[in-house]
């Protein structure tokens, strides 16, 4: 049975649609907690450290941090695995160019591709930076991600990446919400206004409070 679900088109649009929406919820706490730099070094060093002790004395420590990180990276393979094949799916169902111009679809939508691209690649640079430090510039300093994160903002290139990959998370969650909730079945004549209005609340809220960050760096307010 879930072979057949998994090889079906809907199959694969829930199963993008539910992993977006895990990767979403992820978003909006990482943001919280991210912005928690503007209090200082010692209360972002302090949340930095509690996410490796959350679940203690019951979880040994680090294990709810794995935990939350396997949980992560089956939601970005399933998510990019079904993206990926719904989109050769596409294309082969129309090998030839439509002979009528199909209406312009919105700068999101056309962009969705692109947009994930590169956000996997920005995963990837996240995490050499900040994560192991094998890119970080500035000498990566263990348990002390205030100064760390600092020191990557303080890069012109630091900072264009960045931003560069915020832009497209938004463009990426304003489409991917309205689509997951069209996919599980919430939207409806009457409810999609409001989840369009939820949709570029939430991507507009996102950007902005991601870029927030490498902004406060270069104007001096985080140092």
């Amino acid at each position: 049975m879930a072979r057949t679900v998994w090889n079906s088109t809907v199959g694969k649009k829930t199963v993008m649609a539910v992993s977006g929406l895990v990767m979403l919820l992820y978003l909006v706490v990482h943001m919280i907690g991210n912005l928690k730099i503007f209090f200082g070094p010692g209360e972002f060093n302090h949340y930095a450290h509690w996410l490796r002790t959350v679940g203690e004395p019951f979880m040994h420590d680090e294990w709810t941090l794995w935990l939350i990180r396997a949980v992560l990276v089956v939601a970005v393979v399933a998510h990019a695995v079904s993206a990926y094949q719904l989109s050769r799916r596409d294309i082969r169902a129309r090998p030839a160019k439509y002979v009528h111009r199909k209406p312009r679809a919105s700068y999101a939508t056309r962009t969705m591709r692109w947009g994930g691209i590169i956000l996997a690649l920005f995963i990837v640079w996240h995490l050499l930076d900040l994560t192991t430090g094998t890119v970080h510039s500035g000498g990566f300093q263990e348990g002390h991600p205030y100064q760390n994160v600092v020191d990557t903002f303080s890069t012109w290139y630091g900072d264009v990446v960045y931003i560069v990959a915020m832009l497209a998370l938004g463009l990426h969650v304003r489409h991917g919400f309205w689509s997951a909730a069209q996919t599980l079945g919430a939207g409806s004549r009457t409810r999609d206004r409001a989840l369009k209005a939820a949709a570029d609340v939430l991507a507009l809220l996102l950007t902005a409070g991601f870029i927030a960050v490498p902004v406060g760096v270069m104007t001096g307010v985080v140092s």
